[in-house]
């Protein structure tokens, strides 16, 4: 689709183009395998010399027009879907990092990735750093190891709710010679393109806002195009010979799209966890009202952070929308359609007043989902992090009070009521 449309209308009519007398709704090609006239042109898609889809490990026609939305959507050139967030991160750095290798990751990211980084890719012999992405520049090139292969960080922080300054630290990649890779989970393409501040691969869990609903898991990598894979020696898997597919270099077979293809071809081959087309189905339905939940989902945030910061029972509120908030002026620049929908606040009184409050929520739904049309709620120190005393959250980073909020779609009014009741209800009044 062309580029000058708006996210709102790609949001719909990107992806699937329907010829005469097609249908309109994206349709759901149930299948496994594929159908072809000959061994040779089965042949040349093991070659990757033609272009189809060979199996449903690696491709499928309605998730492929889902890719293409995405894409769209975050300006970058191919995207490859994959069965949740998680699998995406992990694609992601594996496709240009292997043992031996380094990679710098700020601190302030979801718990999960932290875990996947820190934990599971260290197993597999890559490094992890993690740096404060509020550090100045040169302070952040001082971490950068010859064998530094990227840097990681998230547009909004899960759950720290801070503001990655996407340009600052691509500049600071791209002198050292290394891409920058953004989640963009909680902006989605909407609020922000990482791509158009210098980001170069940008990665999300489709589970949140794109879905909408909670209904499926699902993530995705999209390629920029813009890096130059050639410029040193720190990415031989792309630029060398593949062996498993004839020797085949990928910088010089695909150019731009060398990144995505080797990642589809090679690592989804390899790893599996490519959507079902019932998944990129459900997807497509979420995405195609994304643009008009987010506009929501961002007005509800902001008036319900503003309502708790001057409601005089929370003795923080995290909201990068909020003009107090330190991450304000980033927001500005990277997120002037709004800061998603996702707001913390610490209450006053720590974990009693918590649970209390929490116990008190009618319209709220006590989950550890975010980004849904339903206004969610949860409080780390009695849930996620039950097993830790109030010494033990400090520190780790959790006051014994603080509460995520997850705001929906409803009514502002009833949204509102609800919290104030609930707040009266935890002091007394």
């Amino acid at each position: 689709m062309s580029k000058e449309y708006s996210p709102a209308t790609k949001c719909i009519h990107s992806g699937y183009h329907p010829a005469n007398g097609e249908p309109l709704a994206l349709p759901i090609y149930q299948s496994t395998t594929y159908s072809y006239s000959s061994p040779t042109d089965i042949g040349k898609l093991f070659d990757l010399t033609a272009d189809g889809h060979m199996y449903s490990r690696i491709s499928n026609p309605t998730v492929a027009c889902v890719e293409e939305k995405i894409a769209d959507l975050e300006g970058g050139i191919g995207a490859l879907c994959t069965s949740s967030g998680q699998a995406a991160s992990f694609l992601a750095i594996a496709n240009i990092a292997s043992a031996g290798d380094h990679i710098l990751v700020s601190s302030k990211i979801y718990g999960g990735t932290t875990n996947l980084f820190n934990v599971t890719l260290k197993r597999f012999g890559i490094d992890c750093t993690f740096f404060d992405q509020d550090l100045r520049s040169d302070e952040i090139e001082a971490l950068i190891q010859p064998n530094t292969k990227l840097i990681f960080g998230e547009t909004i922080a899960n759950p720290a709710l801070s503001v990655f300054d996407i340009e600052r630290i691509a500049n600071v990649a791209h002198k050292a010679g290394i891409p920058l890779i953004v989640d963009n989970t909680f902006a989605t393409g909407v609020l922000c393109r990482p791509i158009d501040f210098g980001a170069d691969i940008v990665v999300l869990s489709t589970t949140k806002y794109m879905d909408g609903h909670a209904v499926q898991l699902g993530g995705c990598v999209v390629d920029s195009g813009n890096f130059d894979w050639t410029q040193n020696d720190k990415f031989p898997g792309l630029c060398t010979p593949d062996e498993s597919y004839h020797g085949i270099v990928y910088t010089e077979s695909f150019g731009k799209l060398s990144y995505i293809t080797k990642m589809r071809v090679q690592l989804m081959r390899d790893f599996g966890v490519y959507p079902t087309a019932q998944a990129a189905f459900l997807l497509d339905l979420g995405m195609q009202t994304l643009d008009v939940r987010l506009d929501r989902h961002c007005k509800n945030a902001y008036t319900v952070a503003k309502f708790l910061e001057e409601s005089g029972y929370a003795e923080y509120v995290n909201y990068a929308g909020l003009e107090s908030n330190k991450y304000n002026e980033l927001a500005k620049k990277y997120l002037p359609k709004g800061c998603c929908g996702v707001v913390s606040f610490c209450i006053k009184g720590g974990r009693e007043k918590a649970e209390r409050f929490m116990n008190s929520l009618s319209l709220f739904v006590n989950a550890v989902h975010v980004a849904t049309v339903h206004s969610c709620v949860l409080h780390p120190a009695s849930s996620t992090h039950r097993q830790l005393s109030d010494e033990m959250l400090v520190k780790a980073g959790i006051d014994a009070g603080l509460i995520r909020i997850s705001v929906g779609i409803e009514s502002i009014e009833d949204i509102l009521a609800d919290l104030k009741q609930a707040l009266e209800s935890a002091f007394g009044e």
